[in-house]
């Protein structure tokens, strides 16, 4: 448990086991701990740098929005105080948009990539989730598991309205990045979702051909990217459906991932 100051930022980060290392990234209003089992299922076999993004869990907010490119940015600059040549990066939900971004703005860094439940422009999420949007307040989350994580993690628990407000601010902000920064990155990519996502499974397949997917591997060969779609699986709740929940299917297919030659 340490934490790197990076660009002005004081980011809380945990090291968990040995051997090739992997960058988590957690979604909105989450922390290391929420990620469950799939950070003790991955540090079996590499070294997994978890990190609490701007204004999350430990790392305590500063005088800033809350963006994609930012998040990627502080994301780049851990790695670099880290000495990482280069690192596998995990993201889930706001956590996999970060993940996109870094894999775009900083490919250097990025060996292998998963990106779980994510969009490259808000309009790859459901039309049902855009409305929801706005009308998010600190209210909402009174007595959920992660108001309590807040109130129990953060440095100044009192900031807890910010960082729903920046986040709100987030989520109804539009946002397309370029086809072309998508289809120019270079790291082997998964991406995952649940079939009852925040993500439409159309947007998915997109992303998957602008990574070279949706190819007839017999005769083209397999690309190097991937696409799972786990069935019966939401983004996040009803508790027990989220694509989190289902930590003993992407432990089946994240690792074997990261290791294919």
């Amino acid at each position: 448990m340490s934490y790197a100051s990076v660009n002005g930022l004081d980011m809380y980060y945990e090291v968990h086991g040995e051997g090739r290392p992997l960058v988590l990234l957690h979604g909105a209003y989450m922390t290391i701990d929420l990620m469950g089992p799939i950070l003790a299922g991955l540090a079996e076999t590499r070294q997994v740098i978890a990190v609490e993004q701007q204004g999350h869990g430990r790392t305590a907010d500063i005088d800033r929005p809350i963006t994609y490119e930012q998040m990627a940015d502080d994301t780049a600059a851990l790695i670099r105080h880290l000495d990482l040549d280069a690192a596998d990066v995990f993201g889930f939900s706001m956590g996999g948009a970060v993940a996109l971004q870094l894999a775009s703005r900083h490919p250097q860094l990025v060996r292998r990539l998963v990106v779980a439940s994510a969009s490259y422009r808000s309009d790859g999420m459901p039309a049902e989730a855009l409305a929801m949007f706005p009308s998010i307040t600190p209210e909402m989350f009174a007595g959920s598991p992660i108001e309590e994580a807040y109130q129990r993690l953060a440095p100044n628990p009192g900031d807890f309205p910010t960082l729903v407000a920046k986040l709100k601010e987030l989520d109804t902000t539009s946002f397309a990045w370029p086809d072309e920064d998508v289809r120019g990155i270079a790291a082997p990519t998964l991406i995952v979702l649940g079939d009852s996502d925040g993500v439409t499974l159309e947007h998915a397949v997109q992303m998957f051909q602008l990574l070279g997917g949706g190819v007839m591997g017999d005769l083209s060969g397999m690309p190097k990217s991937q696409l799972a779609v786990l069935p019966g699986t939401s983004h996040f709740v009803p508790p027990g459906s989220g694509v989190l929940d289902r930590a003993d299917w992407l432990l089946a297919m994240v690792p074997p991932f990261l290791d294919a030659s």
